[in-house]
């Protein structure tokens, strides 16, 4: 029997996973993310983790066939990170770097595409030949997989659907530098922030003032409650994924669209909010284009690293 790990870094954890070569994922277990120092320990701790995990097991290490993992940021299909802001690691190649600390092969991608390739083989894409991942949490992500291979791009920004610009007139600065990115309106932070403006100016009475502390999922259980300003947030919301979406599969003519993050918990209210949108939006010939939501949740990243390595396995 081989093996294959599955990697996925966060801002606060790195969550790692063993698999069989077919897929059987037999274990999972997850370890702080050490981002001081330039993000110097991560690495190092991830290896460590791996090499725990054999010695468990009573593996032996030849029998591993790679290790593939997502990161929160631009990765090429050569492995060469193009800085990632949360970790605070500059510009190297983590196929190298991190197969010296291992021994084994590595395959490296953005996370938002690493999580898209496990939904395409494992979870809500399963059956689809294309796919557009959206995953709607802090920010928007995004990640495109193509015949059963992630779309990276030269620079390894493909599928960053969030920082489509969709307001030309917008003052405030995005977190990547622009202005007027999807992800400043539709993201759960944005519709949470963008609820607390609404609330400081509109004097209708609303559920959403007598929440202290207002995220996103209490605009959604607001506006299912009836709250109208609750509901016109959210139609302010659909419109930016709809238009967003729409773009982008113009791009690349998806068959299937799946919608993943922390907002997708909301479930099909948020697929039957954004397709009317999207159809609106999208141009004639793909207005057929079909939506799920995601299934795998936060092992979306394990199970598309394991993908990076082992492939299609039916």
């Amino acid at each position: 029997m081989k093996y294959v790990f599955g990697v996925d870094v966060g801002g606060t954890t790195v969550k790692l996973g063993l698999f069989t070569e077919t897929g059987t994922l037999l274990e999972k277990w997850e370890i702080p993310t050490r981002a001081e120092e330039e993000g110097s320990a991560i690495l190092p701790d991830i290896a460590k983790a791996l090499s725990d995990c054999l010695t468990r097991n009573l593996l032996d290490r030849a029998d591993v066939l790679g290790v593939g993992i997502g990161v929160p940021g631009p990765v090429n299909d050569e492995g060469l990170v193009n800085r990632c802001v949360n970790l605070n690691w500059g510009v190297f190649n983590l196929h190298e770097v991190l197969g010296e600390l291992t021994g084994f092969v590595v395959k490296a991608g953005n996370d938002a595409n690493v999580a898209a390739l496990g939904e395409f083989y494992d979870g809500g894409g399963k059956g689809s030949r294309s796919m557009l991942m959206i995953t709607l949490g802090t920010g928007i992500g995004g990640g495109f997989v193509l015949n059963g291979k992630i779309l990276n791009g030269a620079h390894g920004v493909a599928g960053e659907i969030g920082h489509l610009t969709i307001n030309r007139d917008e003052q405030e600065f995005c977190t990547c530098g622009k202005r007027g990115c999807a992800e400043q309106y539709a993201s759960a932070r944005s519709v949470a922030r963008i609820a607390r403006k609404r609330l400081a100016k509109d004097e209708r009475p609303s559920l959403l003032k007598s929440i202290p502390f207002l995220t996103a999922k209490d605009v959604f259980e607001c506006a299912s409650q009836g709250d109208s300003l609750a509901t016109e947030i959210l139609e302010d919301t659909y419109t930016v994924l709809g238009e967003t979406i729409a773009d982008a599969c113009c791009m690349i003519d998806p068959e299937l669209v799946v919608v993943g993050g922390g907002m997708s918990k909301a479930g099909q209210v948020l697929l039957d909010g954004i397709e009317p949108k999207f159809k609106k939006f999208m141009f004639h010939a793909c207005k057929d284009t079909k939506f799920a939501l995601a299934t795998l949740g936060n092992d979306a990243g394990i199970y598309g690293g394991f993908r990076l390595i082992a492939g299609k396995t039916e």
